[in-house]
């Protein structure tokens, strides 16, 4: 179908997907020696409570990256759906409620976290110190292990977290045991579970997969080649249209990743049925800002560059609360169910959704103002289901898909 000038401008806008940004909170985000160990680490059940969890247990590659869950399952279950790690190192902000201003500080919650991995910093330095490959790969990445301050203490230790006491007999064993390490210990073990997400960082960054059906499109667009403008089907085409236009999809979901990296609350139905309780970015604000391992932190690469600026200007705001961030729509095939409790079960839902609107909740001013019912036809409901397909991109390289072999790690 013909575009108008400003249409083709708009387009422009949303492909091709640019080079991955630098991370210079991490000096070690593009070494692949860090990315290797990273892989491993990443399918490694060791890292967790009963030996059974790893990332890839909710991350998993045969699920986009996901793990076809509405909520999360690791050592309990969670209170939102798995996003997706295509992509991920596009996003300003990560997890639902951006609590974590950088891949390496997001890879390190989860391991301590007791509703997903459930173990303990001590832990994971004595699995790297103690397996020889995995010691081999940290220390070909990041310098010797401290030894001598490893092997000085027991393996489940780790600082208190959120509201844990931190005295007492009422505080937690592992976080006893870390209170009566000295601080050399306490450094030591910090630096490798810095140094284990800044790898699970470095391989996650590896996970792209861009030139689908409409980045060839847009190419076309700017070549004048009919044969590539057609990789995009009529009804897709009209699909993409509706997107820029009467949908406006392209209001959040706007740029070549398809998602504007900001925060929102869209009245979307509840699971408990109710009106929603998650305080989504209202929290997830407070949690990067306190965080140790943001990117103004002592673990941080470059404390003074601009994503510390950005975190040391982040303020708690209560128009904040119920706001979760823009999820990418490329490579969504894999990624059902979708949304931040894995509300909607395919694609038909969410655009049922904001064609209707029926079941919105917390219709107040915290709600987005701009959120009006679509009244979509059958047609363009399939239209834009077809436009939406043509974003799934080319295949990854499958040697990323699993943990990678005693040789490659050794390299």
């Amino acid at each position: 179908m013909p575009f108008s000038d400003e249409q083709v401008r708009r387009i422009m806008q949303m492909s091709p997907l640019p080079p991955l940004p630098p991370d210079p909170t991490n000096r070690h985000a593009d070494d692949p020696r860090a990315a290797r160990l990273g892989q491993a680490l990443f399918f490694d059940e060791r890292l967790s409570a009963d030996g059974a969890v790893s990332c890839a247990t909710c991350h998993d590659p045969e699920r986009g990256f996901t793990d076809g869950k509405q909520l999360a399952l690791g050592q309990q279950v969670g209170n939102r759906h798995t996003p997706t790690l295509w992509n991920v190192a596009h996003h300003r902000w990560l997890t639902w409620d951006g609590r974590a201003d950088s891949l390496w500080m997001q890879a390190l919650d989860p391991i301590e976290d007791p509703r997903e991995m459930g173990t303990t910093r001590g832990k994971l330095a004595r699995v790297i110190a103690d397996d020889p490959g995995l010691r081999a790969a940290y220390e070909a990445a990041f310098g010797p292990l401290n030894g001598a301050a490893l092997r000085a203490r027991p393996d489940d230790v780790r600082p208190a977290r959120g509201r844990e006491a931190t005295t007492g007999h009422t505080a937690p064993e592992a976080v006893r045991a870390w209170a009566a390490l000295d601080e050399d210990q306490r450094a030591a073990i910090d630096q490798v579970f810095v140094h284990a997400g800044k790898a699970m960082a470095a391989y996650q960054r590896l996970l792209v997969r861009g030139d689908a059906p409409f980045d060839r499109f847009v190419e076309g667009l700017r070549e004048n080649d009919g044969e590539k403008v057609e990789s995009l089907s009529p009804s897709a085409q009209r699909g993409l249209a509706m997107f820029i236009g009467k949908a406006n999809c392209v209001l959040c979901h706007s740029g070549p990743n398809f998602s504007d990296g900001e925060f929102h609350n869209n009245a979307l139905p509840t699971l408990h049925g109710g009106e929603a309780k998650d305080p989504g970015r209202f929290d997830g604000a407070r949690v990067v800002a306190a965080s140790p391992f943001n990117a103004a932190g002592p673990h941080s690469d470059d404390p003074e560059g601009p994503a510390a600026l950005r975190v040391r200007q982040l303020r708690q705001s209560s128009e904040a609360w119920g706001e979760f961030r823009t999820p990418s729509l490329r490579n969504l095939a894999q990624r059902a169910p979708f949304m931040h409790q894995g509300q909607f079960g395919d694609l038909e839902g969410v655009i049922e959704f904001y064609s209707e609107l029926e079941g919105a909740t917390g219709r107040g001013h915290h709600q987005e103002q701009v959120l009006v019912p679509l009244r979509l036809s059958v047609a363009e409901k399939e239209d834009l289901r077809a436009f939406l397909a043509a974003l799934e991109g080319e295949q990854a390289d499958p040697g990323l898909l699993g943990p990678p072999s005693q040789s490659a790690l050794g390299r």
